[in-house]
């Protein structure tokens, strides 16, 4: 990457992401690497902002599920405010859709957190060479859309609804409680039904069982997808 005249020492990254687990890792990870540092951590939105302001990374890495925030109103407010800073999305999620979702929010990269280290350092490396990088089975299913476009569906859940509703809804579909979604997402229970609320109203559902139902068709569908040529949604 093209950084400013005069500016020397290692690359800057700023580590996002709600579990301190993960952050850690990928401090350990970066720490092997001569040419980069840590500048600082965050687990939210509000938290990244203040430390983008403060050590003026030259690369963020960020999860699309952060503590009582949504990663990609994060990716937009720092494509916005800090438009040199380069993005990489490190998601438990490798399904095409949410990928796209990033990138065109304005992430310039998009890898599994179930990728080997070595695979999550070559995306770090693509993105600060000024590449897009998609890992390989996003990159398969985004192919498999754009040759056959006939594929596609229109307003699916993930056209419709934010990141967070989007996560709130899939999990909706696997039978969990409120407060087992409110515990797998940090959130809290009250939060839970509101994003249940806005989810019936997007997608015009009547009752609480129609949108179980929906929801149950939706990860059943996304899981038939990914298994044979990826999910559909752009």
């Amino acid at each position: 990457m093209n950084r400013p005249a005069g500016q020397r020492g290692p690359l800057r990254a700023l580590l996002v992401d709600d579990h301190p687990l993960v952050r850690q890792a990928l401090r350990e990870i970066i720490s092997r690497e001569r040419d980069l540092a840590v500048c600082g951590e965050a687990d939210d939105r509000e938290r990244a902002l203040a430390a983008m302001a403060a050590c003026q990374p030259d690369l963020a890495i960020l999860d699309l599920a952060l503590k009582n925030s949504d990663g990609l109103e994060l990716i937009k407010d720092i494509r916005l405010r800090y438009p040199g800073t380069l993005i990489l999305v490190l998601s438990m999620y490798d399904g095409s859709h949410f990928a796209e979702r990033a990138i065109r929010a304005g992430a310039n990269g998009y890898v599994s957190k179930q990728e080997p280290p070595a695979r999550i350092m070559q995306a770090v490396r693509k993105v600060l060479s000024g590449e897009i990088y998609w890992a390989e089975k996003v990159a398969s299913q985004v192919a498999s859309k754009v040759a056959r476009p006939e594929l596609e569906t229109r307003s699916l859940p993930c056209d419709l609804l934010s990141e967070r509703e989007l996560q709130v809804f899939e999990l909706i579909g696997t039978g969990a409680s409120a407060a087992q979604i409110a515990a797998a997402l940090h959130i809290g229970a009250s939060t839970v039904e509101s994003h249940r609320m806005h989810i019936r109203k997007k997608m015009h559902y009547g009752s609480a069982v129609e949108l179980l139902q929906a929801a149950i068709r939706w990860n059943l569908t996304t899981r038939v997808l990914g298994q044979a040529r990826g999910a559909r949604c752009s």
